[in-house]
C-alpha cells in the first residue's frame, strides 16, 4: 500500500451547476493530456455522489509534485457562470459527502494525514475556497 500523508481537494473548474460526469474527466485527461487514467481518486458530482475515479492504490496525476504520497479528490464546480472567475460553488450535498469522504480516509490513513487545496501546491485558486482552513477540525 503507498504511504499516504496528504489529502488534496480540487475542482473541476466547470460552471456553477453545471453536470459533468467522470467519464467526462477521465476523458479530458486521457484525450486530452495523453494520461493513463483520470488524475483524481474521487470525484464528487452535483448530487453528492461520490465515484471512484484511479484506483486508490495508484499514484494520482492531480498536483505535481505532491501525487506519489497523496490522495486526489474532485468536486464538481469552481467557478461563476462566466466560465472563468473562481467560486465556491458546492451543493450542501457536496459539502456532506466531501466531510464524510475526509472524516472516512483519515480514519483509514491515519491523523498525520493534512488536508489541503490545491492552491498549496500551485498558483491557483483551485478548489474554489480554503480547504486547508476549512478542515483542519478533521
Amino acid at each position: 500500500m503507498r504511504a499516504i500523508n496528504k489529502i488534496i481537494v480540487h475542482c473541476s473548474a466547470t460552471r456553477e451547476g453545471q453536470d459533468i460526469s467522470t467519464e467526462t474527466i477521465k476523458r479530458w485527461h486521457v484525450d486530452g493530456r495523453g494520461w493513463s487514467d483520470i488524475g483524481y481518486h474521487y470525484v464528487i458530482l452535483l448530487d453528492g455522489r461520490v465515484e471512484i475515479g484511479r484506483p486508490i492504490g495508484r499514484s494520482g496525476a492531480h498536483t505535481i509534485g505532491e501525487n506519489k504520497n497523496s490522495i486526489g479528490i474532485c468536486y464538481i464546480g469552481g467557478v461563476e457562470e462566466d466560465g472563468k472567475t473562481p467560486k465556491d460553488t458546492r451543493t450542501e450535498e457536496q459539502k456532506r459527502s466531501l466531510t464524510n469522504l475526509l472524516i472516512t480516509l483519515k480514519s483509514i490513513y491515519g491523523d498525520d494525514v493534512k488536508i489541503h487545496g490545491h492552491r498549496d501546491f500551485a498558483a491557483k485558486a483551485c478548489p474554489s475556497f480554503d480547504a486547508t482552513e476549512e478542515y483542519k477540525f478533521i
